[in-house]
């Protein structure tokens, strides 16, 4: 059997204000490309379907037709909520959807209950673990505790007590099986020994967010989400990553989806299969007019671009004047050569002995890097005498 392992989607996020929809559809719907050409059995998306527990009408339009045309190209479908996910939003019609070869895995009382397929060497368990809020979830497995493997109690706290209670239920209904079942467990979470981006959202509690590898021992298969790039915990536990960059942290990464291949016994391969980029991710340094001017930066006006400004003193509307040359520059950093803006300010020292003018005169010296001119005075000047005629009149 083989598997396609996805994640993070995050169906309708913008990136710095663009819509990025057009290229979700494009980067998805290719995923029913993929499976013809690799002859992919099943499709599993590790959680965050959607980056919004209420996702907008467009983006939920937006994976539907790509859930259809990955269905379409012949491969069944396991997808679990995330953090990102409404989990009774995502998991909805959840038996019709089975019915049609969508499985929605979103409920913590039937995690333990896996999607049933098989091949020409016997079952497959696909297992589907929700993402799993610590203290609602520790009261849901309460709520449950009659399952095989089932604890008494849950006595600790955090993400590593309920991922192991999960698969300490998993592991059970396993060992209940057919001897040569095989086995994978999607799983939204942060394994120790992940990278992380600027991209996800934290899911510390208590200062903790990690849970150990270890956790996830006994099975073929742990397809993870939530980190967005690819990497390779253990030969069986990996990250397939995000289909594309949501943050200039991951300007870098080649983003990607795992083939994971299932023989009689158990995992026989896996293999990395590259995405497209519908538009690269760039940064370029220096002072405004040599950014304007220089041909050498021709390559970036195609890019999403993050700019950082190093002249002395700060131009005036920076970013529509790159915009001319760089329409898809979406980020502004000001930092001059000499550090200067970035000097940190001591509130009591700079106001100390000072008048309202001579206040106002250094807030536009920092803010800008250059004193205020004569008619800029001139016009602070007659500000504050409004407002304190203003204050006068009441």
């Amino acid at each position: 059997m083989r598997v396609l392992h996805t994640s993070d989607w995050h169906v309708g996020r913008t990136f710095h204000g663009r819509d990025l929809l057009g290229d979700q559809e494009a980067v998805l719907g290719g995923l029913a490309d993929l499976v013809v050409e690799e002859q992919v059995d099943v499709v599993v998306v590790a959680g965050d379907l959607y980056d919004r527990a209420v996702p907008s009408g467009e983006a939920v339009q937006t994976c539907v037709r790509v859930l259809a045309r990955i269905r379409e190209a012949g491969a069944q479908l396991v997808v679990t909520s995330g953090n990102h996910d409404s989990a009774a939003r995502v998991g909805a019609f959840a038996e019709f959807a089975a019915a049609g070869g969508l499985h929605l895995r979103t409920q913590v009382a039937g995690l333990h209950v896996p999607v049933e397929l098989a091949d020409e060497h016997g079952p497959v368990a696909v297992y589907g673990i929700p993402y799993l809020e610590p203290d609602p979830a520790r009261r849901a497995l309460r709520a449950c505790s009659d399952v095989p493997g089932a604890s008494a109690e849950i006595e600790s706290r955090g993400h590593t007590a309920v991922l192991t209670e999960a698969m300490n239920r998993i592991r059970a209904d396993l060992a209940g099986r057919p001897a040569g079942t095989r086995s994978v467990v999607l799983a939204h979470a942060f394994v120790t020994g992940g990278d992380s981006s600027e991209s996800e959202r934290t899911i510390a509690v208590g200062g903790v967010e990690q849970v150990p590898g270890s956790v996830f021992d006994g099975v073929d298969y742990v397809a993870l989400g939530h980190l967005h790039g690819p990497q390779r915990l253990a030969e069986h536990l990996r990250y397939s990553g995000s289909p594309l960059a949501y943050s200039f942290s991951e300007a870098a990464q080649r983003k990607s989806v795992w083939l994971v291949d299932l023989d009689a016994g158990g995992l026989a391969a896996v293999e990395r299969r590259e995405l497209p980029v519908p538009r690269r991710l760039a940064t370029a340094k220096g002072e405004l007019a040599e950014l304007l001017a220089a041909t050498e930066h021709a390559e970036l006006e195609d890019c999403y671009l993050s700019v950082t400004l190093t002249d002395e003193v700060r131009p005036l509307e920076p970013m529509r004047q790159l915009q001319q040359r760089f329409p898809h520059a979406v980020h502004l950093e000001w930092k001059p050569a000499t550090g200067r803006a970035t000097a940190p300010l001591r509130y009591a020292e700079l106001v100390r002995g000072r008048d309202d003018h001579a206040l106002a005169d250094q807030f536009v010296a920092d803010c800008r890097g250059s004193e205020p001119t004569g008619s800029e005075r001139a016009l602070l000047g007659e500000a504050l005498r409004a407002v304190a005629a203003a204050e006068g009149a009441k």
